[in-house]
């Protein structure tokens, strides 16, 4: 069982910092290598040719062994509407007559099926959730699977709800894109790291994931998994670093069309980058020696006070079994005001998220019991 890992990081001790989903701290270490990343450039002769694609192989190594991909099949990426946008640009268009999709899903993926149902004359289908917060989770879940049907092309939602953290249940709708012959593209942005994803036993298609919120890496750097069927596609861009004699300097202008095996195609340009993915590469590691199942186990213990407080005081809440430890909304009751709320917490220097209705609270290991209590203060005061 992990303990509080906030020595770590360098949170300032005067402020209560529950807002992981909204951007992680940097690690010490993680910034130790951006400093390092940044001092390298000041003798560039000491950046040889095969750096180029050292470290990046490292990251789709470490990326490969926490969502049971094969490395080969990992992309790096700047953001995870670029990596949508690589996954919709190779949709088959002749496969089904709708896209499927949530009600307030996150805008990067909206925008990027919308565009293709409209490019490609699909209809898009939004399901929202039930109107009544009973067994919300677990209707809304049903909900979606019953609209997977022969004539569905795509699926594409966030591993959970970005806003309030309703887990989705990727397993059932994998299952059940692959009985329609459905792809199935998933955004991770809000969980991989913290909760434990498999893109083999969800059926995954393609899954996207920005870096700076659960993988503790810097903004702007993440990763897609794409799968086998996705090899043969059409890339966003043409950048010599994907070709299949990228390692050989001497010989870039013996121009080649064969790609780099996988899903190389789909890196971005200068995915090398010689700050960031130094960065990036030890953020995973040492998410990996925390192991992400025990990140999301000390998340679960570290919010029960809270947790029990908001069923006490009659703030909705999901049902334990639709939504995550690391994220979650609440509601306030109808009587309380969200802005004096949000006065007592920044009078205490506590960070929160509002999305839509939803206080999102976001917890990660540097945080600690004194930080809930915190919290639960304020809420008992209301």
């Amino acid at each position: 069982m992990l303990s509080s890992q906030k020595h770590l990081f360098q949170l300032p001790d005067d402020i209560v910092y529950l807002n992981c989903a909204y951007m992680s701290p940097f690690l010490r270490s993680v910034e130790e290598a951006g400093i390092k990343g940044i001092s390298r450039k000041r003798n560039p002769g000491s950046i040889r040719s095969a750096d180029f694609f050292s470290e990046a192989e490292e990251i789709r190594i470490k990326l490969g062994s926490i969502i049971n991909a094969s490395p080969r099949q990992i992309a790096i990426i700047p953001s995870a509407s670029y990596g949508l946008k690589s996954v919709v640009n190779n949709l088959p268009v002749n496969n089904g007559k709708y896209a499927i999709t949530v009600s307030e899903e996150f805008p990067s993926g909206y925008y990027s099926i919308l565009n293709w149902c409209k490019k490609n004359n699909k209809e898009l289908k939004v399901i929202s959730p039930p109107g009544s917060l009973h067994e919300r989770g677990k209707n809304w879940n049903d909900k979606i699977l019953e609209a997977i049907n022969t004539g569905t092309a795509v699926v594409i939602i966030s591993s959970i709800h970005w806003a309030d953290g309703t887990k989705f249940d990727l397993q059932k709708i994998g299952e059940r894109c692959k009985e329609v012959n459905a792809l199935f593209v998933v955004d991770g942005t809000q969980s991989v790291g913290a909760l434990p994803i498999d893109v083999v036993t969800y059926h995954i298609d393609a899954l996207v994931c920005a870096g700076y919120k659960w993988l503790l890496a810097p903004y702007s750097i993440g990763f897609a998994y794409f799968s086998e069927y996705f090899n043969e596609g059409v890339p966003l861009e043409d950048t010599w670093m994907n070709k299949s004699n990228a390692s050989n300097f001497a010989r870039l202008a013996s121009y080649v069309d064969k790609y780099k095996e996988g899903a190389a195609r789909y890196n971005a340009g200068e995915f090398s980058n010689f700050i960031l993915t130094p960065m990036f590469n030890t953020a995973l590691e040492q998410i990996i020696t925390w192991e992400v199942n025990l990140i999301q186990d000390y998340c679960s213990d570290l919010i029960k006070p809270l947790v029990q407080v908001l069923k006490e005081k009659v703030f909705w809440i999901e049902d334990e079994s639709y939504r995550t430890n690391h994220l979650f909304g609440f509601l306030l009751p109808q009587n309380l005001s969200s802005t004096h709320f949000l006065e007592k917490l920044e009078e205490r220097n506590i960070f929160v998220s509002i999305r839509g209705d939803a206080i999102r609270v976001s917890a990660h290991l540097y945080n600690t019991e004194s930080d809930i209590e915190a919290l639960t203060e304020i809420l008992t005061t209301l």
